[in-house]
């Protein structure tokens, strides 16, 4: 099989577009998404700190009355300072736990948000990118693409275990042989013959078209799928990226 080095040049292009495209479209509004939820974050904790100076203040205006008592009312000052003590013991108390939930909320807040952001755009960028691909694969279907389909498909065919291949010769039934495009009458024949020596044996060949192929050529038959295509390429690639992103 020869190698066409324009066609992998024009797709080591497109690669590197892609990529300059995610970092430029994708990376940036997850970069910014990520410093907002961060701001929230810092008000929700400023206003954490603002409780604990209320309370400081408070505390200290009960310091200033209670030297302020005259020395003659010591008893009534003494039980009023309890009360007042331990009123303040409360509020401090109170304050500390409102602090403490608002930071941990807003820690909490903060992973969530964080996870649900990187998780959505991460989605939205693979299938994306799957999407971009699939396009600019569907400019490159020709000659040289249909041969190394054509190539592919018959080594496939000569890998299949020796009972699979037996059985597909037993069984008769009719081949379908799907194309991105349409193949001329003399294409087909030639592709038919081809197939049979990849099987050792002459078998009906039925060609048909499906555009949503993008390029390639897959084979059909009972109990036989041979997926010989960009879009199963393309398909495989994004189970592969969810499947990342679950793990």
């Amino acid at each position: 099989m020869t190698i066409d080095w324009w066609t992998l040049g024009l797709q080591a292009v497109n690669v590197l577009i892609l990529i300059w495209l995610l970092g430029y479209f994708f990376w940036r509004p997850v970069a910014k998404m990520i410093a907002e939820r961060r701001a929230a974050a810092l008000k929700a904790l400023a206003d954490a700190d603002a409780k604990r100076a209320e309370a400081a203040a408070a505390l200290a205006e009960v310091a200033r009355t209670r030297a302020g008592f005259a020395q003659e009312r010591h008893a009534l000052l003494r039980a009023a300072r309890e009360t007042a003590e331990q009123a303040d013991a409360t509020r401090v108390q109170d304050a500390a736990k409102e602090a403490a939930a608002l930071e941990a909320a807003a820690n909490a807040a903060i992973a969530r948000d964080n996870a649900a952001a990187e998780k959505a755009w991460a989605d939205r960028a693979s299938r994306l990118a799957v999407d971009i691909a699939r396009r600019l694969a569907g400019r490159l279907d020709g000659p040289a693409v249909k041969a190394a389909f054509l190539d592919w498909l018959l080594k496939a065919i000569r890998e299949l275990p020796e009972t699979t291949r037996q059985a597909v010769i037993a069984n008769g039934a009719t081949l379908e042989a799907i194309s991105a495009s349409l193949l001329q009458p003399e294409e087909q024949q030639r592709y038919s013959k081809l197939v049979d020596e990849a099987f050792g044996a002459s078998l009906p060949v039925a060609f048909t078209v499906d555009p949503g192929l993008i390029a390639g050529l897959e084979l059909r038959g009972p109990h036989l799928i041979i997926a010989n295509s960009w879009r199963a390429d393309l398909d495989q690639i994004l189970a592969g990226i969810a499947h990342d992103q679950r793990s």
